[in-house]
């Protein structure tokens, strides 16, 4: 199984002979490897409604017709948008063709900014527990630091987490490496920072201060095998 890193939140998993792309924000993000009219995925994953989410999924959905997995208010808009988006929510998990998907809590907020400046609800954030090829991958989504990431790390052997950084809209560094204690992962790679001015973070220092050998500061187009 192929994982890389694209910048921000969008992570890109290769297994069972499918392409996951987790959060597609691509053409509207400076820090990232991709063209959004070159990436073919065959699922999209969305943690939660925010524009720099959801990004080119609308795009990039059309172009591939492939199936979109979304928290229900964030697919039922996406549905209504003649996609092919498979509804889910927190706690819930469903065995798909390329691996079984959980979602879990994040503490943050999700909607929809529309061209006209229109505010769509899309319900709750989550966080993603993908498991595929017997490697569990989570990603965090934009989240603070809560108390049952313990319970999720007890309950779940993660291969490897995806844990946000930035600080402002998310955990912060101080607050991720409890998360990563926490969530008991077996490597951790930092995301969502250095996007923006305002969430720049030193992603090497970060991974330098967890758990040695578990952190990871990956660069957009980054690679690892799990």
């Amino acid at each position: 199984m192929k994982v890389s890193y694209h910048g921000h939140s969008v992570v890109k998993v290769e297994a069972n002979g499918k392409t996951i792309l987790i959060d597609p924000f691509i053409s509207e993000n400076g820090n990232t490897d991709l063209n959004a009219d070159e990436v073919n995925p065959d699922v999209i994953l969305l943690t939660h409604g925010h524009n720099d989410h959801v990004g080119d999924t609308f795009e990039i959905a059309k172009r591939n017709n492939c199936q979109i997995v979304a928290p229900f208010e964030l697919a039922t808009y996406l549905g209504n948008k003649e996609l092919n988006a498979h509804p889910m929510y927190i706690g819930g998990g469903h065995e798909f063709d390329f691996g079984h998907v959980k979602f879990t809590q994040s503490f943050h907020g999700s909607s929809y900014t529309e061209e006209d400046g229109t505010i769509v609800y899309t319900g709750m954030p989550t966080g993603i527990l993908l498991t595929i090829e017997g490697k569990t991958i989570f990603h965090a989504g934009d989240t603070g630091l809560f108390s049952d990431m313990k319970m999720i790390g007890e309950r779940n052997n993660i291969d490897l987490a995806f844990l946000p950084i930035g600080d402002n809209f998310t955990m912060g560094p101080e607050d991720a490496l409890t998360a990563a204690e926490w969530l008991q992962a077996k490597q951790v790679v930092p995301i969502h920072y250095n996007t923006f001015e305002l969430i720049n973070q030193d992603g090497k220092g970060f991974a330098e201060k967890v758990k040695p050998g578990k952190g990871m500061a990956l660069e957009p187009g980054d690679t690892l095998d799990l």
